[in-house]
C-alpha cells in the first residue's frame, strides 16, 4: 500500500516541496521517500491517513533543510551582507498576498500554505503538522482574520 501511496501522492508531494524550496524539491521528494520506505512499518494502515502522513515526513525533511540552510545564511552574513532578491514578477495583490502570508506566524502560515496551496482539509493539514483539529481550527482563524486586516489596509491605505 506504500507504494501505491508514493506514485499516488509523489506529485502532490513534488509541488509541496517546490512552492517551499523550489532549488531542493526534488531531493527533498527522494529523502521523503527514502524516509517513508524506512519508515513503513510505522505507516497509518488506513489509505486515507497515509497522504498526509507522507506530507508529514515531507516537512519534516524540509524543516531539517531549513535548519541546515539557515546555519549556512548566518555565516553567510557574518562573511558578507546578502544582495536583496530581485522584484517577482507576479502583480502587485499576488505580492501584497505572499507578503502578508510570509509575515504570519510559522504555525499559522503553515496551515493557510497547506489548506490554499495543497488543497487540504483543515483536519488534514491538523494531522500533517502534528497538532490536534480544533488547534488548527483557531490558528486557522486567527490566521484568516490577520489576513484580512493586513490586505484591507493594504488596498486601502
Amino acid at each position: 500500500m506504500l507504494e501505491y501511496a508514493l506514485r499516488e501522492h509523489g506529485g502532490d508531494l513534488l509541488r509541496y516541496l517546490q512552492r517551499r524550496s523550489p532549488e531542493i524539491a526534488a531531493d527533498l521528494l527522494g529523502e521523503t521517500m527514502l524516509v517513508a520506505w524506512r519508515r513503513k512499518a510505522d505507516a497509518p494502515e488506513a489509505a486515507s491517513e497515509l497522504r498526509p502522513w507522507l506530507f508529514g515526513i515531507a516537512r519534516t525533511c524540509l524543516r531539517g533543510h531549513r535548519r541546515d540552510e539557515s546555519r549556512r545564511l548566518r555565516l553567510a552574513d557574518r562573511i558578507a551582507a546578502l544582495a536583496p532578491m530581485p522584484a517577482d514578477t507576479d502583480d502587485a495583490l499576488a505580492l501584497d498576498v505572499r507578503a502578508a502570508i510570509a509575515a504570519l506566524p510559522a504555525p499559522q502560515r503553515e496551515l493557510v500554505e497547506l489548506v490554499h496551496w495543497e488543497g487540504f482539509s483543515l483536519a488534514d493539514a491538523a494531522a500533517v503538522i502534528g497538532t490536534n483539529p480544533s488547534t488548527a481550527r483557531s490558528r486557522y482563524a486567527k490566521a484568516r482574520a490577520t489576513l484580512e486586516a493586513t490586505l484591507a489596509s493594504s488596498v486601502h491605505g
